[in-house]
C-alpha cells in the first residue's frame, strides 16, 4: 500500500505561530484530567486537550482558550490558524466595532474550512470503504483501516478568544467555554461581569434556533447532549456537520444544525478600568460547579483569582495556584463522601488565562506596617465537619501606590481607610454566609507592638535566641497588676 499522504497537522510540528512575542501581562494555569477510583487516587484517563494563546501582535493582543475533545487535533489547528487569520495584517488600528466583529466571524469560518480541508482525503476514503464490500476475509483489515480513518477525522473543540485592539476587548465565543471581566466601579466596588452565555443544550435562545431547524428540542433538554457533548456550537467534528441526518437526535434538521459561527460581545472600553479578564475552559468551571454547586462560581472563580493576586509575584503562579486550588477543591469534596461526592468522581482538563488590566502584582517585601494596602476577599472556605459552604472573608496585604479591586462583586469595602505605619492594625474578619453573624479581632494603638523588620536578618544572642517582632511587655506588666497573687504562688508570667 502507497504511503498516506501528510495532513497539514502532520507535516507542521512547529508553526509560525510559535516565534510570536508572547504577552507578558498575561499567566495561564492548567491541569489534566482525572479520574478517581474508590481510595481517591487520581488517574489520567486521556492526554491533554485543553489548548490556549496569549500573543501580542503589532497593534493588538490576541488571547484564547481552545476546549478539545476526542482529540487536540481541531484545538492545535484553531489556535495555529486563528492567529494567522487575526495577526497576519487582516486587523488594524483604523478598523471600526463592525468591521471588528466581521474580521472574527470570518477567521472562525476560515478555521472551520480549513480544517475539514486538511481530513478531506481521510473522509472520502472513509466514505469509500464503508460502501465497498469485499471479502469476507478482508473484512477484519478494512474494519481496522476504518478505525484508523474514524481517530484521524474524529474530535472537535470549543473556544474563547478575547481580542484587544485600540484598548477595546471583543470577545469571539463557540461553546461552553467561558469568559469573566472584573473591574473596578466609580465606588470602589467589583463588578463582575460573564460576557456572553455557554451555547449549551440548556440554553434556550440555542435551542429556539435549533427548534426553527426542526429538531425536537425536548428530546434534546431530555438528552443534555448531542454526540456526547453538551455544546450546540463547535469547531470541527465531522460526525455533526457532514453526517448530522445519521444522528438520531438530529435527523429531522433541515440544515445544519451544530455551526461553529462565533457569538460576538463587544467592544468593551478598557479606557481607565482596573481588574483583570478571566478565560477559563469548561472543564474548570465543570470542576468547581461539581463540588460546590452553580450558584456562585463566578463569584468563587473571581475571588480566588484575587487573592492569589495579592499574594503571588508571578501571573503564571496566579493562574497555576487558583487552578490547583479548584482541583484540590473537587478531589476533596470526592473523598468526603458528602452530598456532592457523586458529581465529582472525575474531571476534565482545566484552564485558566488571566490578563491584567492596570493591576499590578503584589510585592512580597511589603507588610502592612510598611505601608502595604488591606483589601477583603471573599474566598470560599470548605468545611470538612458540614456539607454547607462558608465564607471567609480575609485581610490581604496589596501594594499601595495604586487603587486596586477587591475580588468579589459583593458589598465588601475599606471601612476604616488604609493600615499604615502608626495606625491601627490589620484585621480579620470570618463572615458565615449561613448564618449571617460576624466576628471580628483587631489591635488598637500607635502601632507600637510590632517591631520594624530590618533588611538584614536578625542575629541570635548568646542563648541562641533572636528579638521577638511583638513586644509583650506591656501585656506582660499588665497581666502581673491584676494576677500579682497567683504570680506569687505559681512563679510569674513573661520569658524565664
Amino acid at each position: 500500500m502507497a504511503a498516506e499522504p501528510k495532513t497539514l497537522m502532520q507535516s507542521q510540528q512547529q508553526s509560525w505561530t510559535d516565534d510570536l512575542p508572547l504577552c507578558e501581562m498575561c499567566g495561564v494555569g492548567v491541569a489534566p484530567n482525572c479520574v478517581y477510583s474508590q481510595d481517591g487516587k487520581g488517574a489520567q484517563s486521556h492526554p491533554m486537550e485543553d489548548r490556549h494563546l496569549r500573543l501580542r501582535g503589532e497593534n493588538c493582543f490576541l488571547y484564547g482558550v481552545f476546549n478539545g475533545y476526542d482529540g487536540s487535533r481541531v484545538a492545535d489547528f484553531a489556535a495555529q490558524c486563528l492567529t494567522a487569520e487575526l495577526l497576519l495584517g487582516e486587523l488594524n488600528s483604523s478598523h471600526t466595532d463592525s468591521d471588528v466583529r466581521r474580521i472574527l466571524i470570518q477567521a472562525f469560518e476560515a478555521v472551520e474550512e480549513s480544517y475539514f480541508n486538511t481530513i478531506g482525503d481521510a473522509l472520502a476514503k472513509k466514505a469509500h470503504l464503508s460502501n465497498f464490500l469485499l471479502p469476507h476475509n478482508e473484512s477484519q483489515k478494512v474494519q481496522e483501516r476504518l478505525k484508523e480513518l474514524e481517530q484521524e477525522v474524529s474530535g472537535g473543540a470549543t473556544a474563547v478568544v478575547a481580542l484587544i485592539l485600540n484598548n477595546k476587548l471583543y470577545i469571539a465565543n463557540v461553546g461552553t467555554n467561558r469568559v469573566l471581566l472584573c473591574k473596578s466601579s466609580s465606588d470602589g466596588q467589583n463588578q463582575v461581569l460573564q460576557i456572553g452565555r455557554p451555547h449549551s443544550t440548556d440554553n434556550e435562545d440555542e435551542l429556539q434556533r435549533l427548534a426553527a431547524m426542526g429538531v425536537d428540542v425536548a428530546r434534546i433538554r431530555q438528552a443534555g447532549q448531542i454526540a456526547g457533548q453538551s455544546s450546540t456550537r463547535r469547531l470541527g467534528d465531522s460526525r455533526v456537520k457532514i453526517n448530522y441526518s445519521e444522528i438520531d437526535l438530529l435527523s429531522a434538521a433541515k440544515a445544519k444544525p451544530i455551526i461553529s459561527e462565533p457569538e460576538i460581545h463587544g467592544s468593551h472600553p478598557l479606557d481607565g478600568v482596573t481588574g483583570f479578564l478571566l478565560l477559563m475552559s469548561e472543564g474548570l468551571i465543570n470542576a468547581l460547579e461539581s463540588a460546590h454547586g452553580p450558584e456562585q462560581v463566578n463569584q468563587e472563580i473571581v475571588a480566588m483569582v484575587a487573592a492569589e493576586l495579592a499574594q503571588q509575584t508571578s501571573l503564571e503562579a496566579v493562574a497555576q495556584s487558583v487552578v490547583e486550588r479548584v482541583k484540590r477543591l473537587h478531589h476533596d469534596v470526592f473523598v468526603s463522601g458528602r452530598q456532592r461526592a457523586a458529581f465529582c468522581s472525575r474531571h476534565e482538563d482545566m484552564t485558566l488565562l488571566i490578563r491584567t488590566i492596570n493591576y499590578p502584582l503584589a510585592d512580597a517585601a511589603l507588610t502592612p506596617t510598611q505601608g502595604g494596602r488591606i483589601y477583603p476577599v471573599s474566598v470560599p472556605y470548605s468545611n470538612s465537619q458540614s456539607t454547607s459552604k462558608t465564607s471567609v472573608t480575609l485581610s490581604l496585604v496589596m501594594p499601595s501606590q495604586s487603587t486596586l479591586t477587591n475580588g468579589t462583586n459583593t458589598a465588601s469595602t475599606l471601612e476604616e481607610g488604609t493600615p499604615t505605619p502608626g495606625s491601627q492594625s490589620p484585621t480579620a474578619t470570618l463572615q458565615s454566609t449561613n448564618t449571617q453573624t460576624q466576628s471580628s479581632s483587631s489591635s488598637s494603638g500607635d502601632g507600637s507592638l510590632f517591631r520594624q523588620r530590618g533588611s538584614q536578618a536578625v542575629q541570635p544572642d548568646e542563648t541562641g535566641r533572636v528579638p521577638p517582632y511583638v513586644d509583650f511587655s506591656q501585656f506582660y506588666r499588665l497581666w502581673g497588676g491584676d494576677n500579682s497573687d497567683s504570680q506569687s504562688t505559681q512563679g510569674g508570667l513573661g520569658p524565664q
